[in-house]
Order: C-alpha cells, then structure tokens, then sequence
C-alpha cells in the first residue's frame, strides 16, 4: 500500500486529509495522474506545474519512483515574506 497525503490547498480543495492506495504505480506521476482523474476539484489541486511532491518526507521530482510502503504527500509551493 501507498498512502497518500495532501496539505494546504490541495487537501482544501479536494476535502481529502489522506488516503491509500495499492501499490501497483511505479512513479509518484502515475499516483497524480491517477487522482487527478477522480474529478474536476482532484484535477484542479492536482494540476501538474503546480503541485510538489515529497516521498517519504524528502521533497522529490514528480517521475521519482515509489514502493510499497511510501509515503506520498501532495502539496502546493510555499511562498510567503
């Protein structure tokens, strides 16, 4: 299994704290494309370009790979002053 997590407006817009899923992607991509596809609210947090990803806390590349037991959170940048 694979869960899932999404933090600030992701989470806002798509009313979800967490998940989980099988393990049967291979990259966090597939993960996101996967979710994106559940529906407009999903697709519009998830939009590629402007979501991060981080694996098990560490802050990745969208075409990084996952494995059984990840942790993948979902998150828009950070900005602030």
């Amino acid at each position: 299994m694979l869960t899932i997590l999404f933090f600030a407006q992701t989470r806002e817009l798509i009313g979800v704290d967490s998940l989980a899923l099988p393990s049967t992607f291979t990259t966090a991509e597939q993960v996101r494309q996967h979710l994106a596809e559940k529906g407009e609210h999903w697709q519009l947090a998830l939009e590629k370009g402007k979501i991060l990803v981080a694996i098990n806390q560490t802050l990745m590349p969208l075409d990084s790979c996952v494995n059984a037991g990840d942790e993948i959170a979902f998150f828009p940048p950070v900005t602030g002053g």
